[in-house]
């Protein structure tokens, strides 16, 4: 057991199950929060009991003493997320949600990726990433000005939705809604999007998996589509056309037919 716990909190269905209704815990991605996923949380009440998580030293959640590790935050998740549920992980989130799966089996009833990448840093045999340098220069900047490196993330992360202005105002004005992320907390989160390459889990894992893309990805390129589904054979996948590295904020209405989709191809009522 974790001596502290994360921020979380459920939220019954609106649909006719109520609290009856499937779990679906929603992670989000780094230098957030939670109300990052406030625009498509109705949608998604319809159908779920939807429980949203503070990652460690972000938002609400407090920041432990020992470093953060993939073993660590997966223990810290553990704690509050609901026993069964489906995982919808947005970038860091979703390879958090992946690397979860992978430890968690039982725990999990489906994945959905949304914008993520299972190994986040370019490889020799993984072309379609971020390549080595321009991570490390965006880790050199951030050490230099952690918030300035915040808000030019935000822009970054906005490139090629056909509403990024919006997008953009959004994003800036939720990133201080509960004062800025702890320094620390962004800085090994960094370190995790470095050094997890999470392709194998992704290539075994038992349960439903789907991923949904933004054609104008600045962080994880669209490409990665034919890698992934060389990895998972017939692995259901949608690549939304306007949009950047949020499609849930970018096109809302496409958002919520892709992930329609996505769970009637992964069997998900």
């Amino acid at each position: 057991m974790t001596a502290l716990m994360l921020y979380h909190d459920s939220y019954d269905s609106t649909g006719p199950l109520g609290s009856a209704a499937p779990d679906l815990v929603l992670l989000h991605g780094w230098g957030l929060h939670t109300i990052v996923w406030d625009p498509v949380v109705p949608f998604l009440l319809e159908r779920f009991r939807v429980t949203v998580i503070d990652l460690p030293g972000m938002g609400r959640s407090p920041l432990p003493n020992a470093t953060l590790t993939q073993d660590s935050v997966l223990a810290q998740l553990a704690a509050v997320a609901p026993e069964k549920a489906l995982w919808l992980g947005w970038s860091l989130g979703g390879e958090l949600a992946l690397a979860f799966a992978a430890k968690y089996p039982e725990r999990v009833t489906g994945l959905m990726l949304i914008a993520s990448n299972p190994c986040f840093v370019k490889a020799d045999d993984w072309p379609h990433a971020m390549p080595p340098e321009t991570f490390a220069a965006f880790a050199n900047f951030f050490d230099e000005d952690p918030e300035a490196t915040l808000i030019r993330f935000l822009s970054l992360q906005c490139m090629g939705s056909a509403r990024a202005k919006n997008d953009i105002r959004f994003l800036q004005e939720i990133m201080y809604f509960h004062g800025l992320p702890a320094p620390r907390a962004l800085r090994e989160g960094l370190q995790l999007l470095h050094d997890m390459d999470l392709r194998e889990a992704f290539s075994q894992l038992k349960m439903p998996v789907s991923v949904l893309l933004g054609r104008h990805d600045q962080l994880v390129p669209a490409l990665v589509s034919d890698d992934l589904s060389a990895l998972r054979p017939g692995l259901p996948l949608r690549i939304l056309e306007g949009s950047g590295h949020v499609p849930f904020l970018a096109q809302p209405e496409a958002f919520e037919q892709a992930v329609n989709e996505l769970l009637a191809e992964m069997g998900i009522a």
